[in-house]
């Protein structure tokens, strides 16, 4: 079986799956601890938004800093704003996971770390070892960067090994996010990530890192629930920037977002910024 006759049955499988779900559906019970507030139903259409007021995002946001310039002062900010205003977590660079956990400690806000990030193009070993070491510095989740250049040729075994070994490197007891990078896949492409991702074992799919172009679209996000299931969550990242279109990721089932413009969304304030 070559390519894209692997691609066309995974497709074929997912769709049918889809159909008999009849739709995206609220995690069972127990599971928002995981993965954070319910999901919605999956419509895109204004009448299908949350009815969520600004503050009410704040349990959906991973508030992030991935700057490769920013300063320490900007880590000091954003651990302040975090405990301020609630947010879920913070997500930032693995040489800032020891910094921010000390300043987060006791305060219920989560440590993110990314790994391979940006590109997703280092060996699995040099991303198992980033994150083992992510998680001694005081990383409770890892949003890793899936190997966009092995998806893309076919490499589908080693994609999976690739999030497999990150996953054994958590241990279990470390929440995984697979960075599936939509900006730069087709329709297809987006559904085996999300595939893989979920024989792999992640506990969540994620839009893009920030740094490839594009960024999360409700259409997106509406493919990703849909094939992911109610099993993981989805986290819309790049470009959540104001308050209305967080409402709007959240109705396409999104479960967590993250944000650089977070205390704009949560004040109903316009957002700007990037990673």
């Amino acid at each position: 079986m070559d390519q894209n006759q692997l691609i066309e049955r995974i497709v074929a499988e997912v769709v049918a799956r889809m159909g008999s779900q009849g739709g995206a559906a609220a995690h069972p019970g127990g599971a928002a601890a995981k993965f954070g507030p319910g999901v919605q139903s999956g419509a895109s259409s204004a009448a299908a938004l949350p009815a969520l007021g600004p503050s009410d995002l704040a349990k959906y946001i991973d508030h992030t800093m991935l700057r490769p310039e920013a300063p320490t002062s900007a880590f000091d900010k954003l651990c302040q704003e975090a405990v301020q205003y609630h947010f879920f977590g913070v997500c930032v660079n693995s040489c800032r996971i020891a910094y921010v956990a000390r300043k987060l400690q006791g305060s219920g806000v989560k440590v993110c770390s990314v790994v391979g990030f940006p590109l997703g193009a280092m060996t699995s070993r040099s991303k198992a070892f980033e994150t083992r070491e992510a998680i001694e510095d005081g990383a409770s989740e890892i949003d890793m960067v899936i190997n966009v250049g092995l998806l893309k040729s076919g490499d589908f075994h080693g994609v999976e090994e690739d999030i497999r070994s990150v996953r054994r490197a958590t241990r279990g007891n470390t929440l995984l996010k697979v960075i599936i990078e939509t900006a730069l896949l087709t329709q297809d492409e987006k559904v085996m990530a999300c595939e893989l991702s979920k024989k792999a074992g992640a506990d969540f799919v994620k839009t893009c890192t920030g740094f490839s172009g594009g960024g999360a679209s409700v259409e997106d996000l509406s493919l990703m629930r849909r094939v992911v299931g109610r099993e993981m969550g989805v986290k819309a990242s790049g470009g959540v920037r104001t308050y209305k279109s967080a409402l709007s990721f959240i109705g396409a089932g999104a479960t967590r977002l993250g944000c650089v413009s977070s205390v704009a969304i949560v004040t109903g304030a316009e957002g700007t910024g990037s990673y």
